[in-house]
């Protein structure tokens, strides 16, 4: 069983959490599924408003699909929250991803 699996079975149990979908998004990112990584990363937000490592993934898998205005959008709404969490992290990889939206 991959992770994608092993998650998804998790899911399937009904443990349903931010941090679960996180995962899966991440996961499926990392496997170039960016459809669903899509799906289970806005599904994280929708659990957590202030995941801010979600919109930066989020962001990512648009951009892969050439959602550019959704990745946009994904990127800023995640720049206001890591601003206003302090996640100087998340901050600062947004907004390479934004400089790189804004030269494409």
């Amino acid at each position: 069983m991959t992770l994608i699996d092993n998650l998804e079975e998790m899911l399937a149990r009904g443990n349903d959490s931010a941090m679960l979908r996180f995962g899966l998004g991440s996961a499926c990112l990392r496997e170039k599924r960016h459809a669903q990584a899509i799906e289970h990363l806005g599904r994280c937000l929708a659990l957590d408003e202030n995941y801010t490592a979600a919109y930066n993934l989020l962001g990512r898998a648009q951009f892969k699909l050439e959602q550019l205005d959704a990745a946009k959008q994904s990127f800023t709404k995640g720049l206001e929250k890591a601003h206003a969490t302090g996640d100087i992290q998340a901050e600062r990889e947004i907004q390479v991803f934004l400089k790189k939206l804004a030269s494409d």
